[in-house]
């Protein structure tokens, strides 16, 4: 009886703790946000995504439960994205019918403050039309939606206070900044247009901006590998624009947070797939060159034909394809080549490039590119001379001329989807290295 009596005062009192307006979360949506900040690499961090996925769930709750009509896209949602949810603590890119919302999640509204990460405020490609403040009530496994504060209000109020950035690139505001009637904000949702509220454009010179930075951040960025290491202990501002605006770069950083230590080559390799323009060698389907392939010199070869017993230049390609062939690798006759006459320390190198579209039943949009490194005189290659291919995940191959092989050529083949580039290097052992620009594909014919 006494136990009974205990557990009802305890019940009463958990009742008048939680607030009417509170919404309850289920088992699933706890799992789901426990799930989420499972795949953030520090402590810290994985609370933060802890709590924004509460709030997030919550905040869908809520809005069904007042506006069902207000569609809800999850699609750009950064909380979904492990990689920039580990440097972006918000719930930033929320679509919300025609406008873009970023959601705040707080363990406690009894502070005087919010802490607002500066990527939200500062950079255009994460900015929101509202700030949303959801309380987080986690013991009590549910959450208030409790004010919101929209990007015009913001900036002007950051403005006449003067306000300026933490070192830890945080804002602190006050808590009497946020509109504590969230219902105002679902009237904005249903009848405001988002032209008036004026989001910044992303800047057009973020590649330029990028590869400006490359050897500052070729250096810096290794030291993110350690997952206690945050992006503002290591990286001035703009540099960390530089990185937080480029969805690779932070996968990177994420990866070698995560899984392993990537090798700083691809680190220099990754940043130049990103910044150089790329020779697109799906025109070659066209029998045309781009002005990029034209500018580095490459040249088209014949389309493939049954090998003769003539040995021309080009017909010694052929002969290097049908040994390729005999060894069971397959190339369509639709398949177009170009060769490349390279220089490296002295050395007369000549590099084949060979690509198709491949047939897919599951994947329509995949390409092949074939390529062959050789010497434009009939010897061998030169002792540990290295053909690398990399693309935004890695490296993909690495392949070295042993001394004993007695190579005549290196060859390696790789298979991307349209949207993926390639990056190849030709190098020796002594540190000497030639990059070319990246290959792409594209089937689209100049017009």
């Amino acid at each position: 009886m006494n136990n009974l009596s205990s557990n009802t005062h305890q019940m009463w009192l958990d009742l008048e703790v939680l607030p009417t307006e509170a919404i309850t979360l289920s088992p699933n949506e706890i799992h789901q946000a426990v799930e989420l900040g499972r795949q953030i690499p520090h402590e810290s961090r994985q609370w933060q995504t802890y709590l924004h996925a509460l709030a997030l769930f919550a905040f869908e709750k809520w809005l069904e439960e007042r506006a069902d009509s207000l569609t809800i896209n999850r699609e750009q949602c950064t909380i979904f994205k492990p990689a920039i949810a580990n440097a972006i603590a918000a719930v930033a890119n929320l679509q919300v019918g025609k406008f873009k919302l970023c959601l705040i999640a707080t363990g406690s509204l009894t502070d005087e403050e919010v802490t607002l990460p500066r990527p939200v405020v500062d950079l255009p490609e994460f900015v929101p039309h509202f700030y949303v403040l959801v309380e987080v009530l986690e013991e009590q496994e549910s959450a208030v939606v409790y004010g919101f504060l929209s990007y015009q209000e913001l900036t002007e109020r950051l403005a006449n206070a003067n306000l300026a950035p933490e070192e830890d690139w945080t804002y602190q505001l006050p808590l009497t900044w946020f509109i504590d009637d969230p219902d105002r904000l679902l009237l904005y949702l249903r009848c405001l247009e988002p032209e008036a509220i004026a989001l910044p454009d992303v800047p057009q010179e973020r590649t330029s901006t990028l590869s400006r930075m490359q050897s500052e951040l070729t250096a810096l960025l290794p030291q993110l590998q350690a997952p206690e290491r945050e992006l503002w202990q290591v990286l001035t501002w703009e540099q960390a624009t530089a990185v937080l605006t480029s969805p690779e770069l932070l996968n990177w950083v994420y990866t070698s947070q995560t899984q392993k230590q990537l090798p700083a080559k691809h680190l220099t390799d990754l940043i130049k797939l990103l910044t150089q323009p790329a020779v697109n060698v799906g025109r070659w389907l066209w029998d045309e060159l781009d002005e990029l392939a034209q500018e580095f010199s490459w040249a088209l070869l014949p389309r493939f034909a049954p090998v003769t017993a003539m040995r021309s230049p080009t017909e010694e390609f052929e002969v290097i394809i049908s040994q390729l062939q005999q060894k069971g690798l397959e190339i369509p006759l639709q398949a177009r080549a170009a060769f490349n006459d390279l220089l490296l320390a002295g050395i007369s190198l000549r590099l084949y490039a060979v690509t198709w579209h491949l047939v897919s039943e599951t994947d329509p949009h995949l390409w092949s590119l074939l390529l062959i490194l050789g010497t434009s005189l009939p010897e061998t290659l030169p002792n540990n001379l290295k053909l690398r291919v990399s693309d935004q995940t890695g490296i993909l191959v690495e392949q070295t001329v042993k001394a004993e092989s007695g190579d005549s050529y290196l060859f390696t083949r790789v298979v991307g989807s349209w949207d993926e580039k390639f990056l190849v290097s030709v190098s020796l052992m002594d540190g000497v290295e030639l990059t070319l620009p990246p290959f792409v594909f594209y089937l689209g014919r100049a017009v």
